[in-house]
């Protein structure tokens, strides 16, 4: 099975490990990936004005150009590309007014016939779990994992079509498919507070803690996400509330195809388990053979 593949911009940067755990995990699944041989910025974030046509003809660019290489799906895994993405084939598909205005600015005509898919979506309903199940080599039995899907995968609901937006359960089943023990927790689809960690460290910070402290309660060992930016803020700011609070239980953050790796005894290389602030590690260990 091959498949378009989107990177987007942080995956060349930030979250290399993102990026390379996936290609790893899904090529050890029989799924390859394509990667766009010319692509630019998806534009971060869907304009918030109805009518700012412009902010999305970056993402309207990107899938025109992927119909036109006769492809019907492409795969993204940054949780912020998916939303773009996935919302801007959305307006292509419902919105006449932004189809006709998008497509001023293409050199093709493009009304949304692309399939936006999350590796999430793939692994469930093109691979299958029991497929995964028994492809991995390694049980992950005893390792308790809280699952943080953050708002930017789920939400809106009607235009990303992803899971159920209040309680959705892929990651979960994915989990428990690879023998590790699920734990829930009510914060996982709570805002990490995304990039206003730069302007409001401190309620970030705080938003923050609450999210790890939940999960911790309920004996969670490491929490998985599928979103760069909040990996990146449940990771780094742990060390900031070290810093306040030498009580604070430190809590491993991986993405969700880093512990598919694992579970599939990748090289771990592949994997950037070494690139984390909390580091992940010396909890996989036991779980991991190569890392002895």
């Amino acid at each position: 099975m091959k498949i378009p593949y989107f990177p987007g911009c942080t995956l060349y940067n930030k979250a290399r490990g993102l990026d390379n755990s996936t290609r790893a995990s899904l090529a050890a699944l029989g799924v390859e990936l394509a990667e766009l041989p010319r692509w630019t910025c998806c534009g971060t974030v869907f304009p918030l004005a109805r009518d700012n046509y412009m902010g999305m003809v970056a993402a309207a660019r990107i899938l025109a150009g992927v119909a036109g290489e006769g492809e019907d799906r492409l795969l993204t895994v940054c949780s912020f590309c998916y939303n773009v993405l996935k919302r801007v084939n959305y307006e292509m598909q419902h919105n006449p007014e932004a189809r006709q205005k998008l497509n001023d600015y293409l050199e093709e005509n493009y009304t949304g016939e692309i399939q936006v898919v999350h590796p999430l979506e793939i692994c469930k309903e093109d691979v299958g779990f029991n497929a995964i199940q028994a492809k991995t080599s390694r049980n992950l039995k005893g390792l308790k994992v809280a699952c943080y899907y953050g708002c930017m995968l789920v939400r809106p609901a009607l235009e990303m079509g992803f899971d159920d937006p209040e309680n959705p359960t892929v990651m979960e089943e994915l989990v428990a498919a690879l023998g590790a023990e699920v734990v829930e927790y009510p914060h996982k689809t709570t805002c990490c507070g995304s990039y206003q960690v730069l302007h409001e460290n401190d309620l970030v910070r705080q938003r923050v803690r609450d999210i790890l402290n939940s999960a911790a309660a309920k004996g969670a060992e490491a929490i998985i996400t599928s979103c760069p930016l909040c990996q990146f803020n449940l990771d780094w700011l742990q060390g900031k509330i070290l810093e306040q609070d030498a009580g604070f239980r430190q809590i491993p953050v991986l993405y969700f195809t880093q512990l598919l790796g694992v579970a599939l005894e990748l090289p771990r290389e592949s994997l950037g388990l070494e690139q984390h602030y909390v580091d992940p590690r010396p909890l996989l260990l036991g779980a991991m053979p190569c890392f002895r």
